[in-house]
Parts: structure tokens; sequence; C-alpha cells
């Protein structure tokens, strides 16, 4: 029986990777559900070749356009946040590939959630932001979820079937586009520099966070929810080759480790098929050519925005939604080249300091939480002089 998917960001890195991955194997998977922030004519596309049922545009001013090149086809045409939350819980989706960037994948993995689904999960920032919601949540209606991201990946694999205590997770990172640069050159990186990611390709927020090592201070705070594991026992290692997806250390001294050329057909794919394990074209380790693998330590006084994510973790409550509502509007403003990339995690600093400690008894305190956080951002922000060296 075919598994029946909504894709939520259907036009990003993730969202077109895994319907390469439905492309080549239709008789396991149907794609009933695509969504898009703002990407109407991909969105339009992709629904048509994959005789979707529905179509959601995050961004309503582009419904009209998106409903134009869709008239003449059975495809519902939706738009907006409510539609997003009811296309999530149809009774025509049996799993929610969630691959939306930032706060607005929180909304869909709490509906989803809601109704049972198993969810797929790339959007880091649902846990970050909301994990100590979301994993209660989830656990109370059965709704499995299941990560997408490499590294998370890599220590559910290592996890499956054991059933000893654990020691540590290892956590690796390739250590971003600026692993090499000190702190006096840090103060002068382009957005072009940034973006340029040495092992990865990804959309700019992600790669942005990954120079800036924000991103793995997230995927920390991800491991905290998804494997109830207090943060000292999660650790963070730089591995610049990025074949090590990531570690588990058990009590008996063993390690497990996650091996691969990168690629994220692997986990999107095994996401989707678990227990079963198939093909998905990833082309063999060899060994004798790689050489050695390097493990470094990671320089946290280069890179600020890892120990903020800690810190906001180790505070808790709402503090983790704040510490990403504050880097969404902060790496805006660098890809507009508004601040300088240090002041990404000036911002972030800034931003949390004036945060007040609120209790997350459900989503709505989130949603406070998040706006207020991005409204101090922005003030902060906008209180810098106009070009900052």
């Amino acid at each position: 029986m075919k598994q029946r998917i909504a894709l939520l960001g259907s036009t990003g890195s993730i969202g077109i990777q895994t319907l390469d991955i439905v492309r080549e194997n239709p008789g396991l998977f149907e794609i009933t559900t695509l969504t898009a922030h703002r990407n109407w004519e991909r969105l339009a596309r992709q629904a048509v070749e994959f005789d979707a049922d529905s179509v959601v545009i995050a961004d309503e001013r582009q419904y009209d356009a998106l409903r134009q090149a869709l008239d003449g086809t059975p495809i519902k045409v939706y738009a907006g946040e409510e539609a997003l939350r009811q296309v999530v819980q149809s009774g025509q989706v049996d799993v929610v590939v969630n691959a939306l960037v930032g706060y607005a994948g929180l909304m869909p993995t709490v509906a989803a959630v809601e109704a049972g689904k198993k969810v797929a999960l790339a959007n880091k920032e649902t846990l970050v932001a909301g994990g100590c919601y979301v994993m209660p949540l989830a656990a109370r209606h059965k709704a499995p979820i299941v990560p997408i991201d490499s590294e998370h990946s890599a220590i559910f694999q290592c996890l499956t079937g054991e059933k000893s205590p654990v020691r540590r997770l290892i956590v690796t990172c390739s250590g971003g586009a600026f692993r090499d640069r000190s702190r006096e050159e840090l103060a002068h990186v382009t957005v072009e520099q940034a973006l340029k990611h040495p092992q990865w390709r990804m959309g700019d927020k992600i790669t942005i966070d990954s120079a800036t090592l924000l991103n793995k201070g997230f995927e920390v705070i991800e491991a905290k929810w998804l494997y109830g594991t207090e943060l000292k026992k999660i650790h963070t290692l730089v591995q610049p080759e990025s074949i090590i997806h990531s570690m588990v250390e058990f009590d008996d001294g063993g390690i497990l480790a996650q091996l691969s050329y990168p690629s994220m057909e692997l986990p999107i794919q095994l996401a989707l098929t678990y227990p079963k394990r198939m093909d998905c074209g990833l082309k063999p380790l060899d060994f004798e050519s790689l050489g050695a693998l390097r493990f470094l330590p990671l320089e946290r006084k280069r890179f600020p925005c890892y120990d903020l994510a800690l810190s906001a973790a180790e505070t808790g409550d709402n503090y983790p939604c704040a510490l990403n509502a504050a880097g969404e509007i902060a790496v805006g403003a660098f890809l507009k080249e508004r601040i300088s990339f240090p002041l990404i995690a000036e911002t972030i600093k800034r931003t949390l300091e004036k945060v007040s400690r609120t209790r997350i008894n459900g989503y709505e305190a989130l949603a406070e939480t998040d706006a207020a956080a991005r409204r101090y951002a922005a003030e902060f922000i906008a209180g810098l002089p106009a070009k900052t060296e």
C-alpha cells in the first residue's frame, strides 16, 4: 500500500530531493499535498507532475497566480496558515514531510501530531522552539516523529535495537564555511563567502546558521528532545570530511557511528521507509581513496552562537523559542547586508537579555515569545548605524 505524503516546503532543497525519491519509487509513495511559501510557479509544476490532490501557498498574495496556473486541473488550491493546518490533518495523508524553514514549521508539526500523523521532520526549528511542547504532545497522540537531519538520522540509526544506557550522543559538525577563519577575519566576511558551505548544498538560512554554528547548537537542542537525553551527555565534534554523520557511545565504552558520503537522500528515504532500507543511489564509500578522517574540537570562542544556543537550552522554558526567533531576524538582516557576521550573535545575545521567562503551557505561549523576540531583535538592529563594518 502506498504511503500518502503531504510534503511541506516542496520547492526547497529537501522538498525537491524528497520528490526525487517519490519519482524513483512510484509504487511506494503518492503525493497528496504540496506546499510552498511563495514560489507558486515551481509549486504548480510539481503539482501537475505528481498529480497532487491539493496545494497550499503560504503567501496569500500568490494565491491568484497559483490558482490561474492550475486552472483546468482537478487540483485544489488553498492559501494561508489555516489551510496548511487543515491539509496536514486530512484523512488522505499518512505521513507529513516537514521541510519548511524556520518557525513557520512549528504549527504544521503540531497540527500533524494532534491528528496522529507520522512526521518526517527536517524542520529543526520545531524542536528548537517548541520541543518541550511538541514531544509530550506526540507521545499523547502516539504520533511518531522521525528525523530527516543527517545528524539525527545517524543517531536514530545507531540507537535502533539498542537497550543499553547511553553515555554520550556525539553530534558531528563540518565546521561550516569559516572553520579555519580567525575572529578578526570573521568580522569582515561577506554574505557570498558565508553561503559557500564546504560539504553541503542547502538553503540560505541553514547555510548561514552552519557558518555561525548556531545550527549545531540547534541540533544539540533537537537531540535533547528527540532522544530524551540530558544536555551534558550531548557532545559536539568537528569532522571536516562530513563522512561520520554522528555517533553514540554506550556505557560499556562502545561507540556506534553512521558513515556515508554527504547526501540527504539517505536520511530522507529512510525516514519514509524505516525499518526497511532501500537503494537510494548513494555511492559506496571508498575507504582506500578516502584515507584518514579528521576529528577536531569545536572552537567555541570564535563562534559564540553555539554557546548562546546551549545557554538558552539550559535556561529552558521559552528561551529556546526566543533564541530561534532572534536568529531568524539576525540572519535575515545579514543576508540583506544590514549587519556584519559577528552581529548575528550579538543580536541573539541582546534579544535573550530582554526576554521575560515564561513557562510553555501551550502553542500560544510559543507564539507570544516568538513575536516578542522578533520585535526585540528588530529594534536592536534598527538602532545600529546604517552601515556596519
